[in-house]
């Protein structure tokens, strides 16, 4: 059996803090394999620094995935040049890195099951967000090269905004993919589930940050911007924070997932 530990969109310093703190909470309760982190919002809410990928793997993460907010912060363009454990998404169209800086999969060996390898591929939707390349298309060619490798634990991390898109993405990929997680609304969804082909899913996993906000940024801004439909200054919302966050168990060996669980922890 491997055990993925995986958190939603880490939003700002109370994200990060958050997501530190819990960290300790599931090694010490559930002993994970593999653990991943979105961390396109960590920066102030845009994007990730060197500095901030490296303190992520510094308590332990193996994989930290963006979106689209991957380019917001210039300085983290050559870290995806040269860390293959940070991912943009897949259908950028660039898979080579060459023009798009990173890689939108990685195969990794947990150090706890050697000699198991493990994919994870990110994806971003294009329903209400930017015109890439179908994530579907792309999604397939990868997972099919992998299966071909004889890889077949493959986790997808789909960034989007439509649940409709994410859930036929995730039949899409059903028994082919050991889970499908949502990331990118920040709200988290109450629909976890296994399905038959033994793939775990959950539309949104939901963010790592202050939940007394409008997705992570201060209230009284967002009522401001719906209100007059005049431009707002972005300020992340501060205080206390929480997490979203989901464990999967699956069969080491088929990929299969056996079990999904979902956390939404104030800390």
């Amino acid at each position: 059996m491997i055990r993925y530990l995986y958190f939603g969109d880490v939003f700002g310093r109370p994200g990060r803090e958050a997501v530190e703190e819990a960290v300790d909470r599931f090694r010490k309760s559930h002993n994970p394999d593999v653990m991943i982190a979105n961390v396109e919002n960590a920066a102030h809410g845009k994007g990730v620094t060197p500095k901030m990928a490296e303190e992520f793997f510094s308590w332990g993460f193996d994989v930290l995935t963006t979106g689209n907010h991957a380019w917001d912060q210039g300085e983290i363009i050559d870290t995806f040049r040269h860390e293959r454990r940070l991912l943009r998404p897949l259908n950028y169209g660039d898979k080579t890195g060459l023009y798009t800086p990173g890689h939108g999969s990685v195969v990794i060996e947990p150090k706890s099951k050697p000699g198991v390898k493990v994919a994870v591929i990110l994806v971003m939707g294009r329903v209400f967000m930017e015109p890439l390349d179908c994530p579907f298309h792309c999604a397939n060619a990868e997972v099919e090269e992998l299966i071909s490798e004889g890889v077949h634990n493959i986790f997808i991390d789909f960034h989007g905004e439509a649940s409709s898109e994410k859930q036929a993405f995730t039949y899409y990929f059903e028994g082919r993919a050991t889970a499908v997680v949502g990331s990118h609304q920040h709200v988290q969804t109450a629909d976890e589930r296994i399905l038959q082909g033994g793939t775990a899913a959950i539309t949104d996993v939901g963010m790592c940050g202050v939940w007394d906000s409008v997705i992570g940024v201060k209230k009284e801004n967002s009522i401001k911007k719906f209100l007059s439909k005049m431009p707002q200054r972005f300020e992340p919302a501060e205080g206390r924070g929480g997490y979203g966050a989901v464990i999967i168990d699956a069969d080491e060996t088929t990929g299969r997932a056996v079990k999904i669980e979902r956390f939404r922890v104030l800390v």
